[in-house]
C-alpha cells in the first residue's frame, strides 16, 4: 500500500502507574510536512499513552480513508491490532480489559482509514521514535499535567 501519511509514536510512564505522556510525530509522506503533538498526564500507565498516542495521531488526520502507517515500538499496541485481539475483546463487549475506553476510541478512528502497524525496537537509533521518546518523557514532566479521568476513577475503585 502506498501511504498518504506516517504516525511516529511513543508512551512514557514514570512509576507505572505514575506521571505520563506521549508524543506523536506525523509526516505526511513526499513532503517536508511534519507535526507534532504531546500531552502528559498526573496518573496513567505506560500502555495507556502508547495507545493513547496512537489514537490521538489517528484523530489529527482532517480527512477520511486516508492510507496510513503507525509506527510504534509498543508490542501491547501492535499485537493487539495486527493479530487482531482487539475484534475479539469488541465482540466480548471488552469485559475485563484493561483500557477498554481507550480500545474503544481507538476502533473508532481506526475504522474512518486504512491503517497498517509497522513494530519497531524502542531506544535503537530510529530518529522518529527518539523524537517521541523524548516528547512523551517532556510531556510527562509538565508542570500541569492533564487528569485521565477514566483511569484515576478506575483506580479509585480498586482502592
Amino acid at each position: 500500500m502506498k501511504y498518504d501519511v506516517h504516525i511516529y509514536t511513543d508512551g512514557a510512564a514514570k512509576g507505572n502507574p505514575g506521571p505520563g505522556g506521549y508524543g506523536v510525530v506525523m509526516e505526511l509522506v513526499g513532503t517536508p510536512h511534519k507535526k507534532e503533538f504531546f500531552e502528559g498526564f498526573r496518573l496513567t500507565t505506560n500502555n495507556r499513552m502508547e495507545l493513547l498516542g496512537v489514537i490521538v495521531g489517528l484523530e489529527k488526520l482532517k480527512k477520511p480513508n486516508m492510507n496510513v502507517l503507525v509506527v510504534s515500538d509498543s508490542k501491547y499496541v501492535v499485537d493487539s491490532v495486527v493479530k487482531k485481539w482487539v475484534l475479539g475483546w469488541e465482540k466480548k463487549g471488552f469485559a475485563d480489559r484493561k483500557n477498554s475506553d481507550l480500545w474503544k476510541r481507538f476502533l473508532i478512528v481506526y475504522r474512518k482509514h486504512n491503517v497498517d502497524f509497522k513494530w519497531i525496537k524502542g531506544h535503537n537509533n530510529h530518529s522518529q521514535n527518539e523524537r517521541c521518546d523524548e516528547l512523551a518523557v517532556m510531556a510527562s514532566m509538565q508542570k500541569q499535567l492533564s487528569v485521565d479521568a477514566f483511569y484515576e476513577e478506575e483506580t479509585r475503585k480498586l482502592l
